[in-house]
């Protein structure tokens, strides 16, 4: 979602006055949502408005709350209203199956925002002991030039990133380079939970032999939701934090940095990047 805003242009050059133009300007939309489940709150999340059910059990799932769709009885967006009274769908209700409730640890309203943070996850140690699924064991191999094309394939797809400048994408896809799934988002960790959701709800999680692209930074958040999710290859446009370089080397994943042709920098796993001619062996 989009919304157009004024705003000034300023052209300058060495030997002149600032040329300045007024023209409309499109602008990512950023708004609030509350995750609620049974009926309590449990978390608010700034994002961008869309794909609100997918970024809702993608959430869910990363924090370790759900392991599948069927865990989800029911999803729907309660008609909050703003002060004009119109809807605003900023309230998504989750409705768990008959038998199952949250944790009681996890039954808490907390802040999280469209910048990173590590959202109730305490510390490595922790997602190794819940994790369920054996990322190390992948045996999926990817060649490098194949890996280095994805990030300019997801860009291709970006439409709100074409009308704002401003949005953050998260591609999901096979080890041959098919695009999967691609949201986008003013959180880039909204972006990579609505890429989640949206392959928890199509039944494919664990997402085994698949590679996830982000176009930022690589955080220890980014790579936790791939660790949960399944997925044994994470790839980001720019550079990878040094916890999640940690958390990658300790449950197996793969991790890329600067994945820009002709280059990229592998921070863990790269035994998983092999060329054609060198299949068979770990190579760089």
């Amino acid at each position: 979602m989009t919304q157009r805003a004024p705003s000034v242009r300023y052209e300058v050059t060495a030997d002149a006055q600032p040329r300045i133009v007024r023209r409309p300007d499109t602008l990512a939309v950023e708004e609030p949502l509350e995750i609620r489940v049974d009926g309590e709150p449990l978390t608010v999340t700034m994002r961008t408005p869309g794909d609100d059910f997918d970024l809702t059990v993608g959430f869910l799932h990363s924090e370790g709350l759900i392991a599948s769709a069927d865990d989800v009885a029911r999803l729907m967006h309660c008609l909050d209203q703003d002060a004009d009274g119109s809807p605003t769908y900023n309230v998504v209700d989750v409705t768990l199956r008959a038998g199952m409730s949250l944790p009681d640890n996890a039954k808490r309203a907390f802040l999280t925002t469209s910048a990173c943070g590590v959202c109730g996850t305490a510390s490595i140690d922790a997602l190794q002991a819940t994790s369920r699924y054996p990322v190390a064991h992948d045996p999926v191999t990817v060649d490098p030039a194949v890996l280095c094309s994805l990030p300019g394939r997801m860009r291709n797809a970006q439409k709100g990133f074409d009308r704002t400048g401003g949005m953050h994408a998260a591609g999901l896809f096979t080890a041959d380079g098919e695009l999967l799934a691609l949201r986008e988002d003013v959180g880039r960790h909204n972006a990579v939970d609505k890429v989640v959701g949206w392959a928890l709800r199509e039944g494919r999680i664990p997402l085994t032999g698949h590679v996830l692209v982000v176009s930022s930074r690589a955080s220890f958040e980014l790579a936790q939701k791939a660790h949960a999710a399944g997925i044994p290859v994470l790839a980001a446009v720019s550079a990878a934090s040094s916890l999640a370089v940690d958390l990658a080397d300790r449950v197996g994943l793969t991790l890329a940095g600067f994945v820009r042709p002709p280059h990229l920098t592998v921070y863990a796993g790269a035994q998983r990047l092999v060329t054609p001619a060198a299949l068979g062996r770990a190579s760089l």
